[in-house]
């Protein structure tokens, strides 16, 4: 069983410090890799890269860094990709990224790449990155139709993606579903799945339908009379979290991404409760912190 999980770069000291608590507390689990994610047209590029680095130089997870195309021209990208390699990071995500409200032309520059099927070649120019990319069970926004959606994504494939990493789903029928369609389509790389644990009930439900992602009736009803019992509602979200994974292993997934919103104790609960436990070798938590201090 492998497992990677999601970062975000902080903004401030103390988002900073909490993001740091929680790449501390599941480093131990020993993950594939670790994401940090991108924000909309760069937003967070140097907050990315400071997080990436200090990933890479003091902890011995590998890390694997966001790029989208909004707002950047192929030069500029590829820029970010050359600093990466130099920098001894061999693991990149690859994204369209998130268009601003002005719509396509507003975001996607003449001189960039529209798309990340586009930007998959531009990167492999740079090194051999181990390059992942997003899929949509639920499909993508912006896609014409489902099949549309699964043929873009064999595009992405057979430009150089060796795993595909989804958009999180709470329903493991859809995310099935979407396998199924994928491999008939001849993607033949690793699907792995998104978990998204629960942390905070509201913020969840209000991003999942902001984003398309289905919000199932029988998942609100248990969440809604939560939300003044931290404490049940942390309980709740692991066993919701874990029975899904449960579930798609017993379909034959072997590999899950968490969504760790920068927060660990979920995550690894789930990853406890579907079998994955801190490594005997792995430094604890306290003499990590005493070494980073």
């Amino acid at each position: 069983m492998k497992v990677s999980f999601e970062f975000f770069p902080p903004r401030t000291e103390a988002m900073e410090a909490r993001l740091w608590a929680a790449i501390i507390a599941l480093e131990p689990l020993g993950p594939q890799f670790v994401s940090v994610t991108y924000g909309a047209g760069g937003s967070t590029r140097e907050r990315t890269h400071a997080t990436v680095r200090r990933i890479l130089q003091e902890t011995d997870m590998v890390p694997a860094a966001h790029l989208t195309c909004v707002g950047a021209s192929r030069e500029e990208i590829q820029q970010v990709a050359r600093r990466y390699w130099e920098n001894g990071v061999r693991h990149l995500v690859a994204l369209r990224g998130d268009l601003p409200d002005g719509g396509e032309q507003a975001g996607l520059r003449a001189d960039g790449y529209s798309c990340a099927a586009e930007l998959l070649p531009g990167l492999l120019e740079v090194g051999d990155f181990d390059i992942s990319v997003a899929g949509y069970p639920e499909v993508h926004p912006d896609a014409a139709s489902p099949q549309a959606d699964i043929d873009y994504l064999k595009r992405k494939v057979d430009a150089g993606a060796r795993r595909v990493i989804t958009q999180f789903c709470f329903e493991d029928e859809t995310i099935l579903h979407f396998r199924d369609r994928a491999m008939a389509a001849g993607i033949d790389v690793p699907i792995v799945p998104g978990i998204l644990p629960i942390a905070d009930w509201p913020k969840v439900a209000r991003f999942s339908r902001s984003c398309g992602a289905t919000v199932p009736d029988w998942l609100t009803r248990l969440f809604e009379s939560l939300t003044n019992d931290p404490r049940e509602h942390d309980m709740v979200a692991a066993a919701v979290a874990s029975e899904q994974c449960r579930g798609l292993m017993a379909e034959g997934f072997d590999q899950f991404h968490f969504y760790t919103m920068n927060r660990a104790p979920l995550a690894r609960a789930v990853c406890r409760m579907i079998g994955i436990f801190p490594q005997p070798d792995a430094p604890t938590e306290q003499a990590k912190t005493n070494n980073v201090a």
